[in-house]
């Protein structure tokens, strides 16, 4: 008598990989790896990944995940997880490879011609269309919400007097009066959560399509003729005429003049982050005031900002930190794993690669292809 046997179709694996010793999130966090195991994909997760994150090998091996080597990881999957790029010397190892996270392709250009030189397919969702059925996609604005939330808290921590108004029976205390440039993602949850401490808030922003919205959260909207249209930007800031720069910093310089706290957020695509507030205007400041800046990645919105340092200039503190999302890295992995699994719906059709050119988040994501830069934005 002869028996067959079938043999089980091997799965098709994603691997997740540490990131870098600054970075406390991870792609994915055990309860998403659920989501992918339910679909007969395989989970490789590179050993600790997920420490900082408050997530132990042995949360991810209850999920079904496999615990391995970085080199394992990587040599196991056909789709790597890494938020950041990763270092040139591990490039060769990652020929063929699928490669997705956050690599600002626009500002990394020469990153990407080393990806597409060593076969490389990277999906980079910085890239993703601002599009409707993108939105459950959007790890900007989910990581741009945490970075609002935790600006005002940071900037609370760091300031020398209250954020609400107090009456005691020693004296009576002023609300704290808070300038937000920009009403992005980030800037709106800044309004929000400075409006929840007490704060008095003003707001400045170059689309005078985001008034009603500051308005409704309860802050002032500070209002300058003559801006360029900003609906081709993406929800980004576009570059201004000479005239109107001028005027705006001339209402950004009477604010902040009698503001305690300042939170930039304005950056634009591929280029330096523009100077919003000079150094007169720190100057201009009372001592003890605060500015946080999240454009500190791409030079600040301040002449005087180091990413990922305090600056102390005339009694006025100067925080540049442009990865805020990773002082929450419970919350903020849960939400970028939630846009990554829903990225790879797109791409991963019954447990296989299936990239479709003709869907319009797959190509605009997509870098690097076939040992060429394919995003018309980077070439």
């Amino acid at each position: 008598m002869h028996y067959s046997f079938r043999k089980k179709p091997t799965l098709m694996t994603i691997g997740v990989l540490k990131e870098p010793e600054f970075e406390t999130r991870v792609s994915l966090l055990p309860e998403t790896v659920a989501l992918l195991t339910k679909q007969d994909i395989a989970v490789w997760v590179e050993e600790d990944a997920g420490g900082k994150a408050f997530c132990s090998n042995t949360d991810y091996e209850k999920v079904g995940a496999r615990v391995a080597s970085r080199q394992a990881v990587i040599e196991n999957a056909a789709i790597l997880l890494a938020i950041h790029p990763l270092p040139a010397t591990e490039l060769q190892k990652l020929r063929s490879k699928i490669l997705i996270g956050i690599y600002q392709p626009l500002f990394n250009r020469e990153l990407m011609l080393h990806y597409s030189e060593h076969g490389l397919t990277t999906f980079s969702l910085d890239m993703l269309p601002r599009t409707t059925r993108a939105q459950s996609m959007d790890v900007l604005s989910s990581q741009a919400n945490i970075a609002g939330y935790k600006a005002v808290i940071t900037a609370a921590n760091a300031y020398s007097r209250y954020f609400p108004m107090f009456m005691t029976a020693a004296g009576s205390i002023a609300p704290a009066k808070v300038l937000i440039l920009g009403a992005g993602v980030a800037g709106l949850q800044a309004i929000a959560t400075a409006k929840r401490l007490g704060a008095v808030v003003e707001v400045f922003d170059t689309r005078p399509a985001v008034k009603e919205e500051v308005q409704s959260l309860g802050a002032k909207f500070v209002e300058v003729e003559g801006a360029a249209d900003a609906s081709s930007g993406g929800g980004y800031a576009v570059d201004q005429t000479k005239a109107y720069k001028q005027k705006q910093q001339q209402k950004i310089a009477d604010t902040i003049a009698k503001s305690d706290i300042v939170i930039t957020t304005a950056q634009i695509p591929g280029k330096k982050a523009p100077l919003l507030v000079t150094e007169a205007m720190v100057v201009s400041m009372r001592k003890g005031s605060v500015i946080v800046d999240l454009a500190a990645a791409t030079g600040g919105n301040t002449p005087l900002t180091k990413d990922g340092q305090q600056v102390l200039h005339h009694g006025v503190t100067i925080i540049g930190n442009s990865n805020l999302p990773a002082t929450l890295p419970s919350d903020a992995s849960k939400l970028y794993g939630k846009n990554l699994f829903n990225f790879l719906q797109l791409i991963v059709k019954a447990g296989e690669v299936a990239l479709d050119w003709e869907d319009e988040l797959v190509k605009g994501a997509c870098i690097t292809h076939d040992g060429q830069i394919v995003n018309e934005r980077i070439k």
